[in-house]
């Protein structure tokens, strides 16, 4: 993962460093348009709102966003919004004249199936379906598939509060790879886009993944931006300072034939998205059997099935596009203990990715044990750079403590969650 540009430093806290250690204060996420003055809106499409400071701002200019931006200064929401203006363009490389506007919806635009898991969170539900329903796109369904669930609660909201709008399907099996299948089983689009209940979608979105996939018939998967939400919590603010879900704000496809300069390419496919922002050609995914069931959380492997998915696609010959303008806001981990179990289950999912593209893909193994020497180098030099980035190295280094604890796991969990699955075939 890498630092988000402009993500505020996560101050510390008692848990983290004692009993003398500042407290956190939060910090409100906003959105806004250089082109429109003095507006601000909330995450997900709604608005305008009237924030004060301490704010981090996505700054856009014409619908498309160029970079985030922290500011602590403004006593009135104008002057807010001024300080984040002038910040943004001495910081980024905005064009001086004719800059791309958003796109307008091709007539001939795919069908998209929106598949949302989720797993006994309610609440966090109603807010993603709100603003998937706010989604400026003509022709799209939005399929709930319910993991595992511990009672009815997603039922009863889907069917009392959003009716003949959205379809509910329940998947017994826990384990997201699971519930992604049931969900492309379910899918009646050309695309399949996934995203997760702890999200709120940008109105964009759809349009978005729809202008990564019309770049080339070649493109099999496409992924977009993810930034957070809120950052109401110490935990919150940790996470981004550590690196986040942001993989930058320029366009990019990888595929085997045009390979990037990365010693370890194609296995270091997280540097190319993540699950809660992806989307497939329908018929692609389903050539390649779906989302491998010993993967993804709710399962012994804690993850990895998009970062195989992603694998899987480039290795059948496919191309992987990454659209900055597929935007979609994560509500992040609150607690201290949440975000020690997310570090873990990060590196636990990155072995078992490993671990299952070596066996999904075994003539892969002579390319990983050729690329390993200097990957390792590579990815020392990559660990430090980011340490040193860091204002709290102590926690930065608890954190990286437990992403190599999960990957030393990892192969482990992907095993073990084989061998549950096929007990629970007999």
């Amino acid at each position: 993962m890498s630092v988000t540009r402009g993500a505020p430093a996560a101050p510390r806290t008692a848990a983290d460093s004692g009993p003398a250690a500042v407290a956190y204060a939060p910090v409100r996420v906003v959105d806004m348009d250089l082109t429109r003055p003095c507006e601000f809106r909330p995450p997900g499409g709604m608005g305008p709102i009237h924030p004060t400071a301490p704010v981090l701002a996505l700054v856009r200019l014409r619908g498309r966003p160029v970079g985030l931006v922290g500011a602590a200064d403004g006593t009135t929401p104008e002057e807010l919004w001024r300080t984040v203006a002038d910040t943004a363009r001495r910081r980024f490389p905005l064009p001086r004249a004719a800059f791309p506007a958003a796109r307008a919806v091709a007539p001939a635009s795919p069908s998209i199936s929106v598949v949302v898991a989720t797993h006994d969170r309610p609440e966090m539900l109603g807010a993603c379906l709100d603003s998937l329903l706010r989604v400026e796109y003509p022709d799209f369904e939005v399929i709930v598939v319910d993991n595992a669930p511990g009672d009815d609660a997603a039922e009863r909201l889907v069917r009392d509060a959003y009716g003949g709008r959205v379809r509910y399907v329940r998947e017994p099996v826990a384990g997201l790879a699971h519930a992604h299948n049931r969900g492309l089983a379910a899918a009646r689009g050309g695309i399949a886009a996934f995203t997760d209940d702890d999200t709120l979608v940008d109105p964009g979105w759809l349009a978005a993944l729809a202008e990564g996939f019309a770049r080339d018939p070649g493109i099999g998967c496409v992924t977009g931006l993810i930034v957070p939400a809120e950052l109401e919590t110490a935990a919150q603010a940790a996470l981004e300072q550590h690196g986040g879900f942001a993989k930058g704000y320029t366009p990019r496809v990888w595929s085997l034939r045009h390979p990037p300069r990365d010693p370890l390419f194609p296995f270091t496919t997280g540097r190319c998205g993540s699950g809660t922002n992806m989307a497939f050609r329908v018929a692609t995914l389903r050539a390649l059997g779906g989302f491998d069931p010993a993967t993804g959380t709710g399962t012994p492997a804690r993850g990895g099935d998009d970062l195989l998915a992603f694998f899987r696609v480039l290795t059948a010959g496919q191309a992987l596009a990454y659209q900055p303008d597929a935007l979609v806001w994560h509500r992040h981990r609150r607690t201290q203990d949440a975000l020690r179990a997310q570090a873990f289950g990060y590196g636990a999912g990155l072995g078992a990715y490993l671990t299952g593209a070596l066996v999904n893909e075994p003539r892969m193994i002579p390319a990983l044990l050729r690329r390993l020497p200097l990957g390792i180098r590579y990815a020392l030099a990559q660990a430090r750079r980011k340490a040193e980035a860091e204002t709290d190295t102590a926690r930065s280094r608890r954190l990286a403590l437990l992403e190599l604890r999960g990957l030393l796991y990892g192969p482990v969990g992907y095993l073990r969650s084989r061998r549950r699955n096929r007990g629970s075939r007999h």
